[in-house]
């Protein structure tokens, strides 16, 4: 024959830490323990338990005071807890970790108002104790009986419901139910709280019943989960058996050649287990030897094919141990932790908080179903009673490795920045947090550096210590050697007369210093504008972008010199083309000082209005008469190309509009005299409306 034993074959962690936790509980226990129903349902389990003391109770009233009680792995009913703390009674709360998500799931649900649909076995002990947490409940056993319910009730449609599922429910049906809620309900939250180890097992099931002449399910009569497992397999194979233990399988049932599976229920012993695949061995071997007497020949025992056998049973139940790196593939993606196979019997999983050390990171980013991941193993059958598996850490440890051998080849390393921390930044590299000081940070250490949460950044590695998990790195060394390889080439290609884009970087009393890819070069304030300045702030501020061209190159002594105002549009040319001295100019006022006013000619030239020119009577300050942004006519007084100034009176306008209105009065009188009515000049006319007529004498400032 050919023997099959499932690698998920028996306890699931849930089980496991159940069964180790009272047996511990008892070696140090003195006083009587009992459990609250069936720990779980095995009878070989049951029967050691009875043999060490232990009673089954199925109410809390019939605990004994002064005793023990183990809640099982099932759950109870919330109201249960609520006796037991009433009594006070001690308690050890067994309840598998995936059924306690289940409570949390539907108590929530109930505190948003939420009707709970329970898909699984009302009479069951985890699903009587789910209702309990839910007062509006339902529960449906198959997908009819939940469109029956839906038929009958059309406007539960819309109403806010919760569906949930029985942890060891079949896996094909639930998905039915979930399928026909999500056409269905308008307004349904679904949680997909069947155990991953109990989809894991029926799936292999499946799979070796259908390939399988004999398919044997070993586990008690009365075990949900092996109940489905059975039901599954005869789908898939029509010789199915379920047997409580080795003594139930008949010898008879078997024949040379044939392919023989072996699987069992989640709350199945690895000894019961090992037991009845020792004896489909014995079985298969006695009908190898009566094979090989009638047919009068003499073969040979391979010594070696029971020790083979055996092996392998054991291989498939193995333990793993805290600090093992194993090979996961990643089953599900859920809220908290991470669901993964491990190819063994045994079920684990990865909390969110260990599959990365990046906190901004989603777990759906990392990795997804189906995926083979490495991981580290961190806790075993601890008080949750899981394999705890860790892929940051294993990831740490590569990191360490090649951040090492990092230091010593100077190569540039890369990470994503995940928080700013006092004196720096912390970036996450290969699994391992470099701390970044805030002076080897770009704008130093007292820049705001939060703007760098969730960038990716290259680095130097400058300091390593493993013993004290400790890493320094440094941004700018890269910008430093960035810096001068872009010195180097710039050198070796630059040349007067060359245009560059550049950025302003700063800004001195005597120009501002321009960088030029690399390099800084500086432009004199006299190279900055036509126009006489007192500040390059007048003109340029850091940060802006910039084309200027080499005036002047010293290699040896590494000066530029860079020029920016003939690349500039020369306003003294124009100004030449639009104005003449005389000429009258509307202008704008930009500037008032005590000494007077300057005012916009054009763009880039300013003109000044000393404060005898502003008024035809005399003020103490320009500002008694004109204002930052007032628009006034003004007559060029001067033009002085050499030294850059142009003066500009009011005054002179002012002073022309009284003598032709003066000139325009003596017309007048002359047309009376002779009796005649003159014609009057526009521009007399003019200048008579127009003219302000001063209050006092003009004087001469």
């Amino acid at each position: 024959m050919q023997i099959t034993v499932a690698k998920t074959a028996g306890f699931c962690f849930g089980v496991q830490r159940a069964v180790d936790e009272i047996f511990s509980l008892l070696e140090r226990e003195s006083r009587p323990v009992v459990t609250l129903g069936p720990l779980i349902h095995n009878p070989q389990i049951t029967q050691r338990l009875e043999q060490k003391g232990v009673r089954i109770v199925e109410e809390v009233p019939q605990a004994p005071f002064g005793g023990v009680v183990v809640l099982r792995s099932h759950g109870v009913p919330k109201q249960c807890y609520e006796q037991l703390e009433q009594r006070g009674i001690d308690f050890v709360d067994l309840t598998c970790p995936f059924v306690e998500r289940i409570h949390s799931v539907v108590q929530e649900g109930a505190r948003e108002g939420r009707r709970v649909l329970i898909i699984g076995h009302a009479e069951h002990p985890e699903v009587v104790g789910i209702r309990s947490f839910a007062p509006d409940n339902r529960v449906f056993s198959s997908l009819e009986e939940l469109k029956a319910y839906t038929q009958q009730q059309p406007p539960a449609k819309e109403l806010p419901t919760l569906l949930v599922v029985q942890t060891t429910f079949d896996v094909a049906a639930w998905g039915n139910c979930r399928n026909f809620v999500e056409k269905v309900y308008t307004n349904a939250r679904i949680s997909d709280t069947i155990c991953y180890a109990t989809e894991n097992r029926q799936k292999e099931a499946a799979a070796l019943a259908a390939d399988s002449e004999v398919m044997l399910v070993i586990g008690g009569r009365h075990s949900s989960n092996t109940t489905r497992l059975y039901e599954l397999c005869q789908r898939h194979c029509p010789r199915a058996m379920l047997v409580e233990s080795a003594s139930e399988i008949p010898e008879d049932a078997f024949s040379p050649g044939m392919k023989v599976g072996i699987t069992a229920g989640a709350s199945t012993p690895a000894d019961v287990i090992k037991e009845a695949a020792s004896k489909m061995f014995d079985i298969n071997e006695t009908m190898e030897n009566n094979e090989a007497m009638e047919n009068n020949t003499v073969e040979t025992v391979d010594e070696n094919a029971e020790l083979s056998f055996e092996q392998l049973l054991e291989d498939s139940l193995l333990t793993l141990n805290t600090g093992d790196r194993v090979k996961v593939t990643i089953v599900s993606i859920g809220p908290t932790e991470i669901q993964v196979d491990l190819g063994t019997k045994h079920t684990a999983y990865i909390p969110i908080s260990e599959l990365s050390d990046d906190p901004n990171a989603k777990p759906e980013d990392i990795v997804k179903p189906g995926d083979e991941v490495e991981a580290f193993v961190v806790r075993v059958n601890d008080v949750e009673g899981t394999i705890m598996l860790s892929k940051k850490r294993v990831d740490a440890i590569k990191g360490w490795d090649e951040i090492e051998a990092a230091v010593d080849s100077g190569a540039v390393m890369e990470g994503t920045v995940v928080e700013v921390v006092k004196g720096g930044i912390i970036a996450l590299c290969n699994g391992t947090r470099v701390f970044i000081p805030g002076s080897q940070v770009p704008g130093g250490r007292d820049a705001d550096h939060s703007g760098l949460v969730g960038t990716t950044q290259q680095f130097k590695i400058l300091e390593v210590n493993r013993k004290r998990r400790r890493v320094i790195g440094s941004i700018r060394a890269i910008a430093r050697e960035a810096r001068k390889a872009a010195e180097e080439k710039f050198w070796a290609e630059a040349e007067i007369g060359k245009h560059y884009n550049g950025v302003v970087k700063s800004l001195t009393s005597y120009g501002a210093f321009v960088d030029v890819g690399g390099v800084d070069g500086m432009i004199h304030l006299s190279e900055l504008s036509w126009n006489k300045i007192r500040h390059p702030s007048e003109v340029v501020s850091v940060g802006d972008e910039i084309e200027v061209y080499i005036k002047d190159l010293d290699p040896e002594r590494k000066r530029i010199s860079l020029g920016y105002k003939n690349l500039q549009p020369n306003p003294w040319d124009q100004l030449k083309e639009i104005y003449k001295e005389g000429d009258v100019a509307h202008v704008k006022i930009v500037k008032l000082m005590p000494f007077g006013a300057f005012a916009e000619l054009i763009p880039g030239i300013d003109g000044l209005i000393y404060i005898s020119q502003i008024s035809t009577r005399r003020i103490d300050k320009p500002s008694s008469v004109l204002a930052v942004g007032d628009e006034v006519d003004v007559k060029i007084v001067s033009i002085d190309y050499d030294a850059m100034r142009v003066n500009l009176s009011i005054r002179a306008l002012l002073e022309e509009g009284g003598l032709a209105a003066e000139a325009a009065q003596a017309a007048r009188a002359e047309a009376e005299e002779a009796d005649v009515q003159p014609q009057e000049e526009p521009a007399a006319e003019t200048a008579e409306e127009t003219a302000e007529q001063p209050e006092e004498a003009p004087v001469e400032q």
